[in-house]
């Protein structure tokens, strides 16, 4: 928890930076005990726990991630190609997907644009 709750500090001075490097490897140490109590059946999720290993130095680098998550893009993956992949024939599907999306943010703004006019409401 301890990392979590520096990576969403605005400002994270240098010893600060050691203290995150600290709790992540505090966390890298312990946290087989969530599997040995049964805690946490199912393993973690090694992708991002290989992320945390990084931020040390994309934090130097780009600067605070100021709460940034990987699952807003994660989220964002599996609703713009995930999705519509499987909604692909899989032959050149990067341009069905790309189709699909399209028409998806159409019929969004389409959605939008009725209920803004009140065309969308129940009529009784």
């Amino acid at each position: 928890l301890e990392f979590c709750y520096i990576v969403q500090k605005d400002v994270i001075p240098d010893k600060t930076l050691d203290e995150l490097q600290d709790a992540l490897e505090h966390f890298h140490q312990y946290r087989e005990i969530f599997h040995q109590t049964g805690v946490c059946i199912d393993s973690f999720s090694l992708p991002r726990q290989h992320s945390f290993v990084h931020y040390k130095a994309l934090i130097c680098m780009f600067g605070t991630p100021n709460g940034l998550c990987t699952s807003i893009t994660e989220l964002k993956h599996i609703t713009v190609v995930k999705k519509p992949w499987q909604c692909s024939n899989r032959h050149c599907a990067l341009g069905q997907i790309l189709r699909t999306n399209q028409c998806l943010a159409k019929l969004a703004a389409a959605h939008a644009d009725f209920e803004a006019r009140g065309m969308l409401l129940a009529s009784g």
